[in-house]
């Protein structure tokens, strides 16, 4: 059976998810971290896709990120996966590939779904019991979103300037969205999206690319997300 191709338009961010093989550890050391960092960025700039968020857990990435052309950001990861692996090989003495199969990617609406989705990435490490505050993480873009740290990797997705008129009036405002935990339906709703790699956000944004590809984009009824789940109070 083919494999379904998954939802790409230009200009529309991604939500990028990359697991080590049968969810064993893909990063052995801040070593591996940094290379796979500086790859990130070098094969970014290459293939054109802003990355807006970032983390590297032990076992698994998660990237936000946005490409100005259809495909870059197949090109992109693959570019990054086959550096990623040969670097780590050639230092481990050890063969073979480090992912479990194809990324997966969910396409993200603007605003308040980007936010949410950026907010969900860099508070992996404290769901994974790694640390008490995301900006203690040394493995994310959450220094540079709360605290104003230079990430040359990262490029400031649109939803960030909702936040304030000034970087430090954003920055104490994502530090006090940091603060509220995810509500269990939003991580539902952004695992599931990710899992099925279907567009999260609004209707509107679901059905418009509904329009585009001939089939539906989102999850479908039971799984929408209901308007309240990402009204402003709650994202905010």
């Amino acid at each position: 059976m083919p494999r379904k191709r998954r939802l790409d338009f230009p200009r529309i961010a991604q939500h990028i998810i990359q697991r080590g093989n049968d969810r064993k550890p893909c990063f052995f050391g801040a070593d591996d971290c940094r290379h796979y960092l500086g790859v990130l960025r070098e094969m970014s700039l290459r293939h054109d896709c802003a990355i807006h968020a970032y983390v590297l857990m032990t076992n698994h990435v998660h990237l936000l990120a946005t490409p100005q052309s259809a495909g870059a950001v197949g090109r992109m990861m693959q570019g990054v996966g086959r550096n990623y692996v040969r670097h780590v090989n050639d230092r481990l003495g050890r063969t073979g590939t480090l992912w479990e199969g194809r990324y997966k990617a969910s396409l993200v609406d603007s605003d308040r779904y980007a936010l949410a989705c950026i907010r969900y990435i860099e508070l992996n490490p404290v769901r994974a019991a790694m640390v008490a505050e995301p900006v203690d993480y040394p493995w994310s873009s959450c220094a540079a979103h709360a605290l104003g740290h230079s990430d040359a990797l990262l490029c400031a997705h649109p939803c960030l300037e909702t936040l304030g008129t000034d970087g430090a009036g954003r920055q104490a405002a994502y530090r006090r969205l940091l603060a509220l935990p995810l509500s269990v339906e939003l991580l539902t709703q952004i695992r599931a999206h990710a899992q099925r790699q279907r567009a999260f956000g609004s209707p509107q944004f679901q059905q418009d690319l509904a329009d585009q590809l001939g089939r539906p984009a989102g999850l479908g009824r039971p799984g929408r997300p209901r308007r309240e789940a990402l009204s402003p109070e709650k994202v905010l």
